[in-house]
């Protein structure tokens, strides 16, 4: 099966508005792996892995995010590191 593994920066209202854990619910209800991660300019990060169509489903989520959130741009770029996930995470602040 084709997997496609992807790194995103959400930029806009998207701390303190519970995005990260929105992502997580949202990731594993499509059904992707990965994580996010708070970043301390104001930015969540993200890698999401699995189909393509459903990596692709993910990112438009992330285009919306949750009610409380307000994305403002969502820059997406192929991730290149050799990490495998099993679930979806929340990680620490970068």
């Amino acid at each position: 099966m084709t997997r496609k593994k992807i790194r995103v920066i959400i930029e806009g209202r998207v701390q303190g508005v519970c995005f990260r854990m929105e992502t997580q619910h949202a990731a594993r209800r499509i059904g992707v792996t990965g994580w996010a991660r708070n970043r301390r300019d104001g930015s969540v990060e993200a890698v999401f892995e699995g189909a393509p169509e459903k990596v692709e489903e993910m990112l438009a989520w992330c285009r919306k995010g949750p009610p409380l959130a307000r994305v403002d741009d969502v820059a997406v770029r192929d991730a290149d590191d050799q990490e495998s996930f099993t679930d979806f995470t929340i990680r620490s602040t970068t």
